[in-house]
């Protein structure tokens, strides 16, 4: 599997990613999840149906993959597979996503908020919850739509793997400092 471009709250610009996803994606679908699903030792991973918004009410369908890892217990990140080259990739807090499903959350590049369908007639249901995720600086986002309760699903199974409170029981310290030290 080819390296990911890690995009973090003061990363990459997201029109990048945008222009990305636009050059590849022209098909119209509802919101969903696909069929792979799995929770190994130590991780979890979901492949997810979202909706991009984009320029003059364009909506574009992506599946993005999900993934959590006892190793990085406070992240969940989110790969865009593109089509050309290496996938982009974005992480960003479990605690910002689980509380962006009862409230707005978020500051400066990653926000999230609880909401209604936008009823765009993608076959999504009207009144459906789902969790608006926005990507990027103000001048420069990606809009994003993913249903509520497959989000919550998600995290409710990396809950079960590293329940709240015990993530810093899963970091080996002595081992961060070390590689920072032998990088430097």
């Amino acid at each position: 599997m080819p390296a990911a471009t890690v995009l973090h709250l003061f990363g990459e610009p997201c029109r990048y990613l945008a222009g990305r996803l636009w050059g590849q994606m022209n098909s119209l679908m509802s919101l969903g999840v696909a069929e792979m699903s799995s929770t190994n030792r130590g991780t979890v991973s979901a492949e997810e149906d979202l909706r991009l918004f984009g320029p003059d009410d364009l909506i574009v369908a992506l599946t993005v993959g999900l993934h959590y890892s006892r190793l990085d217990p406070y992240a969940v990140r989110m790969s865009f597979d593109t089509g050309i080259g290496e996938p982009v990739e974005w992480a960003f807090s479990r605690d910002l996503l689980a509380a962006a499903l009862h409230a707005p959350e978020g500051i400066g590049d990653v926000r999230a908020w609880p909401s209604a369908a936008s009823g765009t007639g993608t076959g999504t249901g009207t009144g459906e919850k789902i969790l608006t995720i926005v990507l990027g600086p103000p001048d420069g986002y990606a809009r994003f739509e993913a249903s509520a309760a497959r989000i919550e699903a998600f995290l409710a199974r990396t809950y079960a793997l590293v329940p709240v409170g015990q993530e810093a029981a899963c970091l080996d310290l002595d081992a961060e400092i070390a590689e920072l030290l032998n990088q430097a």
